[in-house]
């Protein structure tokens, strides 16, 4: 019973990782995208921080560098 309950489990874990798959991976690359336009749109760039969390504003940073032009 036991070696069959581990088998199953062997079969099943590969299949729950990827339940995450493309969805959140696309989700992440979708939220990088407009903080990467956000940040250009001041006049920076957006820089990694060194962590991956899984959330593209935790993992990264806007750096801005100089002043800002003006319009008008």
């Amino acid at each position: 019973m036991t070696v069959r309950l581990l088998a199953a489990l062997a079969l099943i874990a590969p299949l729950a990782a990827c339940a995450g798959g493309p969805a959140s991976g696309e989700r992440y690359a979708n939220e990088l995208d407009a903080l990467a336009a956000d940040c250009r749109d001041r006049g920076g760039i957006l820089s990694p921080t060194g962590g991956q969390t899984g959330d593209p504003a935790r993992d990264n940073v806007c750096k801005i560098n100089g002043q800002a032009a003006r319009a008008g």
